[in-house]
């Protein structure tokens, strides 16, 4: 009884201090923020939002979101957050479908270098995708010690584009460091939208996608698919640098052929905006104000010593990481995909998903593709089997949580269990 008593009597201290975290920053409902120091001179950036959902009395009781941005280096606390799922857009607007409404999210800016996160020497750059799964493990194992009511809650890493590289080999490395005693964490899934894990395979796809949706003529596709060819050529010699290169003039003529389509959604166009203040302009003036962001540390949309630094590692699969998690963990894995996407087309990512080796790929492959229908629309496919499953989803590029905000609410609940509430 006197053990129940202490016991008691720690965990209402843990609440009280952990409580104590949440603070008012910037838009609406309880947040965290700060800096983990995860090695001498480097230091990441997160921001909390604590779940604002009325149908739980403690926000304990619903999941812990991680959300990855891609790049590499574009950043989660900017772009995930105001551009596609948190509580407000940039220009103060609530978001009906933000993702705090349903779990608490947590932004990293990671890799190191990328939005707040800074190094205090260039050098500290990450190079290499198991370095930057390296630092995320770092700065969990942090975090818990800060919230260490959340290690308890299961969590789910969410990612898009680069994030296929680097969420899977961090939920790679953060179950072995479970398996090991090192950190404690009720890790459950990984889920990645318009994935780069294997990049020759996405740049493989965009000329017959282009073609036989009518935005190149067979001109066009072939001189896109030279480019890729040249590429895949250069990847099989292990000339990384030379082949990022030439990926770099793909998506230039591809600009070219089409007239300047959106590479992240086939229906829009780039345009000239002249909005008054931009993203970099809001992260570094009302933002960083507001969370107290030192002034040496300036946001930008990407940052050029990172990209540079991670430039020979770029187009490097990561298809072998998922194969492990699918063969060596209990980890789901979940791929969703939009079908109006170029960087990252669905054909490319069927294509890598139809070469693995794992368990139980051919349950996976005898499955039938079932429809998602929501309120008799079809917004989508998904297909499953063991612990992995691949979401085609419809009316969405690139960013699926902004183009089909009702699939990926569709996903985000499968993911992560809220389906069987």
């Amino acid at each position: 009884m006197k053990n129940k008593t202490i016991q008691l009597l720690l965990w209402t201290l843990i609440t009280m201090v952990t409580k104590g975290c949440a603070k008012t920053g910037f838009g609406p409902g309880e947040q965290d923020w700060g800096y983990v120091d995860i090695r001498p001179g480097a230091h990441m950036f997160y921001w909390l939002y604590y779940t604002t959902s009325a149908e739980v009395a403690n926000y304990t009781e619903r999941p812990l979101a991680i959300w990855l941005q891609g790049g590499p280096g574009l950043s989660s606390t900017g772009m995930g957050n105001f551009e596609q799922l948190g509580p407000i857009d940039r220009h103060g607007n609530e978001r009906n479908w933000t993702w705090v409404k349903q779990m608490n999210v947590l932004f990293i800016d990671s890799p190191l270098g990328s939005g707040f996160s800074y190094v205090d020497n260039v050098i500290l750059l990450p190079s290499t995708n198991n370095e930057i799964a390296l630092d995320l493990l770092a700065f969990l194992k942090k975090f818990y010690e800060l919230h260490r009511e959340f290690e308890d809650v299961q969590l789910h890493i969410f990612s898009q584009s680069y994030g296929g590289k680097m969420a899977p080999e961090f939920a790679l490395e953060l179950y072995k460091a479970v398996k090991r005693g090192e950190v404690k964490s009720d890790l459950k899934s990984v889920a990645i939208g318009g994935p780069w894990t294997s990049p020759i395979d996405s740049i493989l796809a965009r000329a017959p996608l282009l073609f036989h949706l009518g935005l190149v003529d067979r001109q066009g596709h072939d001189k896109i698919t030279e480019l890729a060819h040249k590429t895949l050529h250069l990847i099989e010699q292990e000339k990384w640098l030379e082949a990022d290169e030439v990926e770099t003039n793909q998506t230039t003529l591809i600009g070219e052929e089409t007239h300047d389509v959106d590479f992240y959604n086939i229906l829009k166009y780039y345009e000239d905006t002249d909005d008054e203040e931009t993203l970099e302009d809001f992260m570094r003036g009302r933002v960083g104000q507001a969370l107290g962001i030192p002034e040496h540390v300036k946001w930008e949309v990407i940052k050029d010593d990172l990209v540079e630094a991670l430039r020979e590692d770029s187009l490097k699969p990561a298809t072998h990481i998922v194969e492990e998690l699918l063969n060596k963990t209990n980890v789901k894995v979940s791929i969703f995909a939009g079908q109006l996407d170029v960087v990252c087309a669905s054909p490319g990512t069927v294509n890598w998903i139809d070469k693995l080796r794992w368990l139980y790929r051919d349950e996976y492959f005898r499955a039938p593709r079932q429809a998602i229908n929501i309120e008799g629309n079809i917004e989508g496919y998904e297909k499953s089997g063991g612990n992995f499953t691949l979401f085609w989803v419809n009316l969405a590029g690139h960013v699926v949580p902004v183009d089909n905000p009702v699939a990926m609410n569709y996903i985000l609940k499968k993911c992560t269990g809220l389906d069987n509430e």
